[in-house]
């Protein structure tokens, strides 16, 4: 209760002053629309936010997957000695995959792979040197060799700080997937969100962004969960 109730009531609370706002100034709700008519957009387009919610679901997972596929891998062989060095512009390199790739699925997996790379690969990189030297001088006494080192100490220990930046990227992929579908698509959130911009469907944009909000906070708990699971030593 101590943890979940200020934030509920300081999230009532923004909601409250947010309705306040918009019926003092007489806002229409095409240019700013009040909760309840976010609501009614929530309701009325149901199927529509569903069906492009599953869409950019899909982008999502699979393009973090893919992302912590490659970091792991990455960070393991950048802790063997192999430098990298690597500036993406991210946001641009969108059009640039889907004039390549089409306008499927491939172009909006690589974009979140690459939003999604960096904060778990330099997580993973961290972890991995900053095993206990003591340990680690142990594991030599006890005639230890590299695998084993690596297997039973500088992996296991390294574990938190990969699940910390896995955390961040979770934040990060489906903002990269509607980057992604602003670019070039035909489903998803971020093509409702296109589509209700110049209709005015401010509403229908208000309730994208609430669905889009929701699948990122979900994939975030779901990493916390398999954190707990698989490294509860550090709970």
């Amino acid at each position: 209760m101590r943890r979940w109730v200020p934030p509920l009531v300081l999230l009532a609370l923004l909601v409250g002053i947010w309705e306040l706002v918009v019926r003092a100034t007489h806002t229409p709700d095409y240019l700013f629309p009040a909760p309840p008519a976010v609501a009614r957009s929530l309701g009325s387009d149901a199927g529509l936010l569903t069906r492009a919610a599953l869409v950019t679901l899909r982008e999502v997972l699979l393009g973090y997957l893919l992302a912590v596929a490659a970091a792991l891998v990455i960070a393991v062989a950048l802790h063997v000695s192999l430098v990298l060095s690597q500036t993406v512009p991210t946001v641009l390199l969108a059009p640039i995959l889907a004039i390549l790739l089409g306008y499927g699925i491939e172009p909006k997996l690589i974009v979140v792979a690459i939003v999604c790379f960096f904060p778990i690969v330099v997580n993973a990189v961290d972890g991995l040197r900053s095993a206990d030297p003591e340990l680690i001088r142990m594991m030599r006494t006890l005639h230890g060799d590299r695998l084993d080192i690596f297997r039973r100490v500088e992996w296991p220990g390294a574990l938190p700080a990969i699940f910390s930046g896995a955390r961040v990227a979770a934040t990060y992929a489906a903002v990269g997937a509607v980057f992604a579908e602003w670019a070039g698509s035909s489903s998803g959130l971020g093509f409702v969100i296109l589509q209700a911009q110049p209709a005015l469907a401010t509403s229908r944009i208000f309730a994208a962004v609430l669905v889009l909000s929701a699948l990122a906070l979900a994939l975030y708990w779901l990493v916390s969960l398999v954190e707990r699971i698989l490294v509860p030593w550090h709970a």
